[in-house]
């Protein structure tokens, strides 16, 4: 025996999508911020190594931009 199914309002149903919504736009979001933080935390430590190679008075660091 199964409870019975409960139907619902025209209102409910969109609220329910509404809701959906929102959850799926507010994960599209924090995927977003997180691509966005790798891709800025890959780009300060590539420039990080570079400052840090011309601070120790290398000549080559100019290699460290082109292989990576």
């Amino acid at each position: 025996m199964s409870a019975p199914r409960r139907l619902l309002t025209d209102e409910q149903t969109q609220a329910d999508a509404d809701r959906q919504t929102a959850g799926l736009a507010g994960l599209a979001l924090v995927l977003l911020l997180l691509v966005v933080g790798l891709f800025l935390v890959h780009t300060l430590y590539r420039n990080a190594t570079v400052e840090d190679c011309l601070m120790a008075g290398h000549r080559d660091c100019d290699r460290l931009v082109v292989t990576r």
